[in-house]
């Protein structure tokens, strides 16, 4: 296996809405984050002010968790969703949740906003969390690395629930007209999980999901992976880099809205980091082995 090299990113928990953004929608908070009008309006907002390509949904780290049962405090304009208090105690538990039910709560109204905002011609990202973001609403992150460092088998039975979940949500956007998901795992990276458990969701979740995508993913869809998942792939010998001739500089976000159809993941650098420019007129795509 080669090292796994880490990512020293700024953007891990930019998440929300600020409140100059907030403030010129004249929108009630934390209503705003309820119903899909308030919120692709949010987006379109946040667009501008962020002179933007395009629009993101959700503005927060908490909405799969959410839709699980999570108890989420919604926040105001100045802070946005946050876990408030943990739905379980034990891992165990969180095999006993309910399916995601994409047609009720913030989850759907997420979606429908999405819809709204392809049909009005925007191109939109949206946010898909890992495994260990989504479990950071349901239980005590402590609680969730001792569980899974001692029992591998009630790991992989999680991450199976999560995958599922997660394959769901993405079906359920390519049904809205979204093209372009981001993936990342904030809480998941290298300097979080450390080396073995890190290769270890790599092996059992990371993977086997992105091995999904290929499949189930539309053709002119695309994957953009935070830098800390493409290097854990690369890392454990999951993936390698592919370049792409742009030809000529380019913005990150633009060149990868500009790669969808030719390959399924991008994954150099966050798609946050707006103003970063492939002055090479190359970007690197990832390869799954």
């Amino acid at each position: 296996m080669n090292k796994i090299v880490d990512f020293k990113c700024s953007y891990d928990n930019s998440a929300g809405v600020n409140s100059e953004v907030a403030q010129r929608t004249g929108l009630k908070f934390p209503e705003a984050h309820r119903e899909w009008e308030s919120i692709a309006r949010l987006s379109l907002e946040l667009k501008k002010y962020e002179k933007s390509d395009f629009c993101e949904l959700p503005f927060c780290h908490t909405l799969e968790g959410e839709a699980m049962g999570g108890i989420i405090n919604l926040g105001d304009e100045n802070i946005g969703p946050r876990a408030k208090d943990y739905l379980c105690s034990s891992m165990e538990e969180v095999l006993e949740l309910p399916d995601i039910d994409y047609s009720r709560g913030r989850i759907a109204e997420v979606l429908k906003a999405g819809n709204f905002l392809r049909r009005e011609g925007e191109q939109v990202i949206l946010y898909v969390s890992g495994p260990f973001t989504i479990l950071n609403v349901l239980a005590d992150p402590r609680q969730v690395f001792r569980s899974f460092r001692k029992s591998p088998e009630l790991a992989e039975q999680v991450f199976n629930k999560l995958k599922n979940e997660i394959l769901r949500f993405v079906e359920e956007a390519q049904k809205s007209g979204i093209k372009i998901i981001s993936y990342g795992d904030s809480v998941g990276g290298l300097n979080i999980l450390g080396p073995k458990l890190l290769e270890q969701t790599v092996d059992m979740f990371t993977y086997p999901l992105l091995k999904e995508f290929e499949v189930t993913l539309d053709d002119d869809s695309l994957v953009t992976l935070c830098p800390k998942t493409s290097f854990a792939l690369i890392g454990t010998g999951k993936a390698r880099w592919k370049d792409i001739d742009l030809g000529g500089s380019m913005r990150y976000s633009k060149a990868c809205m500009s790669i969808s159809g030719k390959a399924k993941f991008a994954g150099q650098m966050c798609i946050k980091n707006r103003g970063f420019e492939l002055k090479n007129g190359i970007i690197k795509t990832v390869q799954l082995l």
